[in-house]
C-alpha cells in the first residue's frame, strides 16, 4: 500500500484563540473546534487519561492542516518554542505567500517578529523565518518569477 497524502502537522500551544487569529491572519482557515478527552484518546498518544482542546486549521488549497492543540490534561511538558534552529525533533513549518513583504507587515501586527532577515536565494525565492505566537518559529517563501 502506498502513502496517500500528509494529513497534519501537530503544534502543542498555550493560547489557542491567539494561535488560532494568528493563523487566520497568514491566511489558514479554521475547519473546526473540538475538545477530545478519555482513555481512547490517551491509546493513541500514549499519555493515558487526556483532556485537549484543539482547532484544525487548513491552507487555502485545502491539501495541507495544522492541528493545534491545547492541553489541560496531561499538563505540558516541555517546551521547545526556543530551540535554535539546529536543534534536534522538528524544526518549523513553511508556507509559500505570494508578497513575503506584505505577509510580514500583516503578522507584526500580530507579534510576529523575524528571526534574521529576508534573504534571496538566486533567483528563485525570497525566504525568511519568523518568531510567530509563543515563539513559534514560521518560514515564509516568496516564489520568485
Amino acid at each position: 500500500m502506498a502513502l496517500k497524502r500528509m494529513d497534519n502537522v501537530g503544534i502543542v500551544v498555550d493560547d489557542l484563540d491567539a494561535t488560532v487569529d494568528f493563523f487566520r491572519e497568514l491566511g489558514l482557515e479554521l475547519e473546526g473546534r473540538a475538545t477530545i478527552e478519555g482513555e481512547w484518546a490517551g491509546r493513541v498518544t500514549g499519555l493515558g487519561d487526556q483532556h485537549v482542546e484543539i482547532a484544525m486549521m487548513r491552507t487555502p488549497d485545502g491539501h495541507s492542516r495544522l492541528e493545534l492543540s491545547r492541553f489541560f490534561r496531561p499538563r505540558v511538558v516541555a517546551d521547545h518554542r526556543n530551540a535554535p534552529v539546529n536543534a534536534l525533533g522538528y524544526l518549523r513549518v513553511m508556507f509559500a505567500v505570494d508578497d513575503i513583504d506584505e505577509t510580514l507587515e500583516r503578522l507584526r501586527k500580530r507579534g510576529a517578529e523575524l528571526v534574521g532577515e529576508v534573504v534571496r536565494y538566486k533567483d528563485a525565492y525570497r525566504l525568511c523565518y519568523i518568531r510567530g505566537p509563543e515563539g513559534l518559529l514560521i518560514g515564509l517563501a516568496q516564489e520568485l518569477s
